[in-house]
């Protein structure tokens, strides 16, 4: 998630458990501090990246410095950075201990959202993804920070437990309307005569009322937003033909290095690719876009058939929407 999301997590967990004599003598302030920190640290990872290879940084991004196994390494690193500024109040056992529940955090939220995350590595490269929040969520993010806030300057550990409630009830809330979202999805692909497929519902941006639906039937994926409030309401949208290289990319040599990225960012996408309405070159991510019962996905990487043989894809993004895009997402939240 965001790294708001990441930081106020990472700081109610050593909160949560500080005891009342580490409260009285070190502040839930310092402790939170460094988890904050700490919860940010895996995000690092960005900085791997590559002036000729642009997926290099999709392969790295939320890998081994989110996996589980490196948590205790992760905050041994953490832990020397920051012993130096607090070592007059703690030790670097207590430091690194308060880093672990801080780091820790960060890979477990980062697989509540959509875009997976390889908690198994390096045993498995599954992109764990739990689908149960949207990579920026203010109605999640704004409570826990408050909450956060008046603990670190009351030294309420209540507070940084009802921080730690809200986190586990909004999840928790979370995987609910993906449920609820999916069961309305199946009812509606089977009312096609799509009997049988396999739904993904994924949150919309910033909320856990409209959900974006994704299935595949005979070659083509169909999607539709869902209004998950007391009622069910599907809002039916867009259909497109699933990502075929020999048909639609009959040029691509397999042993070429445009041909070696699909595959890569096939991977990354779990295989929800397919080729762009408006760019016969672009394929695209169809898990994200701006509206969430359009195919229009918003990012994607672009083929190139003059390219050489060891050319990278070119990588994509078309993140900015216009007020009316806004316009159209806000009446379906209100339904209007």
């Amino acid at each position: 998630m965001d790294p708001l999301s990441q930081a106020a997590l990472g700081a109610v967990a050593p909160q949560t458990l500080a005891s009342k004599t580490a409260i009285d003598t070190v502040g839930l302030m310092r402790i939170g501090i460094i988890g904050a920190l700490a919860g940010m640290a895996p995000d690092l990872d960005v900085l791997i990246q590559s002036s000729t290879d642009p997926l290099l940084q999709l392969e790295y991004h939320r890998q081994f410095t989110h996996s589980l196994i490196f948590i205790p390494f992760g905050a041994a690193l953490c832990a020397l950075v920051f012993w130096p500024f607090v070592r007059s109040h703690l030790s670097y056992r207590q430091v690194w201990f308060i880093a672990l529940l801080g780091y820790g955090t960060h890979g477990l939220l980062d697989a509540c959202t959509t875009y997976g995350t390889l908690l198994l590595w390096p045993f498995s490269d599954a992109r764990i993804a739990w689908n149960t929040i949207s990579v920026i969520d203010p109605l999640f993010t704004l409570p826990l920070l408050f909450l956060v806030v008046v603990a670190a300057v009351r030294k309420s550990a209540f507070a940084a437990r009802f921080g730690a409630a809200w986190v586990v009830f909004y999840l928790g809330l979370g995987g609910i309307q993906e449920e609820r979202a999916a069961a309305a999805a199946k009812t509606q692909a089977e009312h096609r005569g799509h009997v049988g497929a396999l739904i993904s519902a994924k949150p919309s941006f910033g909320n856990l009322l409209l959900w974006k639906t994704i299935y595949e039937y005979e070659g083509e994926f169909w999607v539709d937003a869902v209004r998950a409030g007391s009622n069910l309401t599907v809002i039916e949208g867009e259909k497109v033909a699933r990502l075929n290289l020999e048909q639609q990319f009959p040029w691509l040599e397999n042993a070429s290095q445009q041909a070696k990225d699909v595959e890569r960012f096939r991977w990354f996408s779990s295989d929800y690719l397919a080729v762009d309405k408006q760019d016969p070159l672009l394929i695209v991510d169809m898990r994200y876009s701006h509206l969430p019962n359009e195919v229009k996905g918003l990012w994607g990487i672009r083929l190139d058939p003059k390219a050489a043989p060891d050319q990278h894809v070119e990588w994509t993004t078309r993140r900015s929407a216009d007020a009316s895009r806004f316009e159209q997402l806000w009446a379906m939240l209100i339904q209007k």
